[in-house]
This record gives structure tokens, C-alpha cells and sequence, in this order.
């Protein structure tokens, strides 16, 4: 079997997404089945072009940058066009939600072999920011559109199927299949790293990493003011995005910068070296947008405890939940959260056993070899 993924971007892009499609390829090739996929480039005006990722191959569409959060590629459908008469797919897989992969609709070479849907996540009518439900009433026609022809959808959780309106009409073509990781990916950190990262957090404090783009619904903001009310725990938050100043404001008037420090962006091993070195991993999301929660995984393979809200039909606490990994509060709640970051400074060891359970956890449901078979199993579905 022969299967084109669409997606948005690959690594190099940093993004819990793009390390996904990377893995699931590897994995797929494993299990014998022939895959390539067409991308945006990550750098806007970069050209054309295509290379082999340990002998997948990889095609990158050029991008204009992005809209809403989303990248432009007016080249897109071309390039679609011949990729497919290229590699010759038995099946189209398209990772959603990515307006490219709509050009489908027309190209004839695609409406001439099946597809699959890796829905990723709704495009959630947000109430922080409020551009995003003007413009999804124009992308839903094209969305349903794409679901109408679609085989199979697959989901990440049982909550966000059960949650999600756009899905509801197609309900019986969806499959739920986690996402996963291959943890071979981030290995242990050496002891200079470690050395180096741990010099990063104050003594004697609780130690709370996050990651994740400075963005609207990531909730940082409501994690500065939980750790304003905690003196025993520091926090460091690595990423960067349109947020940074805001959150630097906030952490100044705090007068936190003793023990909180945002990060910007990080080589892998530096955040490998601080995940395995902190006590507690927070994704502290306020809005549906975060739909899983792929960190979570990597923050498990380092054994480490999970703090997450608990949003309305995300899979995050899903994900806390299966793997008995960690704690729920609820989203935007500052004071839950402080109390529970208050609570866990006396307790070291229950965060110990929390991280060790997620550690098993991965291997047995989250491991992208697991998450590689069920997949193929769902290909496998429309030959019968």
C-alpha cells in the first residue's frame, strides 16, 4: 500500500503536530507501508522542494506565511497534483485542519483514490480570540465538504468525538486511535546537560516546567498568576510567540523573576535536560484548541507528574485520565491551581509515583508503534 500524508509542516518545524507526522511515517514504513508526505515549508519564500527523511519522502510546498494561524501556499494544488501522479498513492491521508489539503476537492488525480482524515482538532469558534468564528463560517463549507468524501476519520480521543460539532454528522466513519510518540526520539539527557539545566531552577522549590507557543489558549497567563500565590515552586515556560511581552509584563509586576523565567525557544536537548530535571509538567490550556496535548506524551516519557485542565471535550485530560498520571483542575481556575501547586510542594513522592505511572502508561497505550498498527488497521478497513 502506497499513502500520501498531507499536512501542515515537518520538522524541523518545532510543533507537537509536525513531530507526530514524522514518527507515524517512521512507524508506518515499519509495518511495511510505502509513505511519503506534501507539506508547507516552515520558512516563508523558501522554494520548492523535496528530500528524504531516512527514506521518506518529504515534499515542501512554499508557503507565504500564515493567516490565522494557518500557512498560505497559492502553489499548493499544483504541487498536490504532481506528487500524486509521482508516487501514485493507493490512499490520501490529510491532517486537519489545513485549508491545502481542501484543494483535493478539484484536483482529480485526488477524488480518484480514497482518503482518510487525521482530525487533529475542530477550528474552535474562540472567545479570546473572536476572528477565528468569523472565519470559520467561511472554511466550514470546504471542511465538510472534505468530511463528505472522506472513508475514515480518525480521532485522538473518546471526549473529542464525543464533543466535537463538526464531527457529529460523520460519526460513523470516525475511529478513535491516540497519538503517540517514539520516545527513542528523546533520549536521557547526559550529565552536563542536566548539570546545566538544574542550575536553571531556585533551590528548594518545587519545580514546574510548560511548553507550548505563547498564544492565546495556552493559558499561561493564568499559570504566573497561580505561581504568584505559591512561593515554593519556580516555573520556567519554554516557547516563544506573539504573548512574550504581555507574559513578561506580567511576571515583572509579580516581582517573580527570581523564580520565573520564560525561555524562548529551545535546542531539543536543552528542553530534554529540563524536562527530565523538573518535578511537575503543566499545560495549563484555557480553550478546546487544545485538543491532545502531544507534550504531555514527551512529558511522560521523562517519568514526570502532569498538571492540565480539564476542558470540556479535550483530549488532554484524557490523556491525564488513561494514564493515571497526573492531576485535573479546572481551566482559567488560577486559585486551583495554586492550591494544588501548594498542596504537591509537601508531596515530592506522590509526584514521583504520578511521572512512573505515566512512564508505563506511554509504552503500553501511547508508543507510536501501537498507534502505527491501529492506523494500519484502519487502512486495511477499506479493502474490505
Amino acid at each position: 500500500m502506497r499513502v500520501l500524508h498531507v499536512g501542515k509542516y515537518y520538522p524541523p518545524y518545532q510543533g507537537g503536530m509536525e513531530n507526530f507526522l514524522r514518527d507515524l511515517l517512521k512507524a508506518l514504513k515499519k509495518e511495511g507501508i510505502s509513505v511519503s508526505t506534501l507539506v508547507h515549508h516552515h520558512i516563508p519564500g523558501h522554494r520548492f522542494s523535496c528530500e528524504e527523511d531516512e527514506g521518506v519522502p518529504v515534499w515542501r510546498a512554499p508557503s507565504a506565511g500564515q493567516v490565522l494561524y494557518l500557512p498560505v501556499s497559492p502553489g499548493f494544488p499544483r504541487l498536490l497534483r504532481h506528487v500524486i501522479k509521482d508516487f501514485r498513492p493507493n490512499l490520501l491521508h490529510l491532517h486537519f485542519p489545513n485549508p491545502s489539503a481542501c484543494w483535493g476537492l478539484l484536483i482529480p488525480e485526488a477524488r480518484a483514490v480514497p482518503w482518510i482524515i487525521q482530525w487533529q482538532s475542530d477550528v474552535v469558534p474562540s472567545a479570546i480570540d473572536r476572528r477565528l468564528k468569523a472565519a470559520y463560517w467561511i472554511y466550514r463549507p470546504l471542511e465538510q465538504a472534505v468530511l463528505r468524501r472522506a472513508k475514515r476519520v480518525i480521532v485522538a480521543s473518546e471526549p473529542y468525538l464525543a464533543y466535537s460539532e463538526p464531527l457529529r454528522r460523520w460519526a460513523s466513519r470516525c475511529r478513535v486511535v491516540p497519538l503517540g510518540i517514539d520516545p527513542a526520539r528523546l533520549p536521557w539527557p547526559n550529565a552536563s546537560l542536566l548539570k546545566e539545566a538544574e542550575m536553571e531552577w531556585r533551590p528548594g522549590t518545587l519545580k514546574v516546567l510548560a511548553v507550548g507557543r505563547l498564544t492565546y489558549y495556552k493559558g499561561f497567563d493564568v499559570l504566573i498568576r497561580a505561581a504568584r500565590r505559591v512561593p515554593g515552586i519556580s516555573v520556567q515556560i519554554v516557547g516563544d510567540g506573539a504573548l512574550r511581552g504581555a507574559l513578561q509584563e506580567a511576571i515583572h509586576e509579580g516581582r517573580m523573576e527570581g523564580r520565573m523565567v520564560l525561555r524562548g525557544g529551545l535546542s531539543d536537548p536543552e528542553l530534554q535536560a529540563l524536562m527530565a530535571g523538573c518535578d511537575l509538567f503543566c499545560l495549563p490550556s484555557v480553550e478546546r484548541t487544545e485538543a491532545f496535548g502531544m507534550v504531555l506524551l514527551e512529558a511522560m516519557r521523562y517519568g514526570k507528574a502532569l498538571v492540565v485542565s480539564d476542558i470540556p471535550g479535550s483530549g488532554a485530560g484524557w490523556v491525564v485520565q488513561k494514564g493515571s498520571c497526573g492531576f485535573l483542575t479546572p481551566p482559567g481556575d488560577e486559585v486551583a491551581l495554586a492550591d494544588l501547586f501548594e498542596r504537591l510542594t509537601h508531596q515530592p513522592a506522590l509526584c514521583q509515583r504520578m511521572g512512573m505511572k505515566g512512564k508505563e502508561s506511554l509504552d503500553q497505550v501511547f508508543h507510536i508503534r501501537s498507534v502505527a498498527r491501529r492506523i494500519a488497521d484502519v487502512y486495511s478497513e477499506l479493502g474490505d
